[in-house]
């Protein structure tokens, strides 16, 4: 999967968001922190690749704000 945006949530907040992700048939991989992700204590990244404009409404509207670019 070609990594494009993603949004940083606690710990707590993960299996809700993947069960609504998989509800609604987006795609998407959650990682941890890294080198590339410096991430606040108990935090997890859900990560998504490219998609329509229609697709990344729906995961705008799930997130309530836009998703940060996923470093190169």
């Amino acid at each position: 999967m070609e990594k494009s945006f993603y949004y940083s949530v606690p710990w707590a907040e993960a299996s809700y968001l993947k069960d609504a992700l998989h509800a609604m048939e987006i795609p998407f991989a959650i990682e941890q922190p890294s080198d590339k992700l410096q991430l606040a204590a108990g935090h997890v990244v859900f990560v998504f690749p490219v998609v329509p404009v229609r697709v990344y409404k729906s995961v705008l509207d799930l997130f309530g704000s836009h998703g940060r670019s996923y470093p190169v």
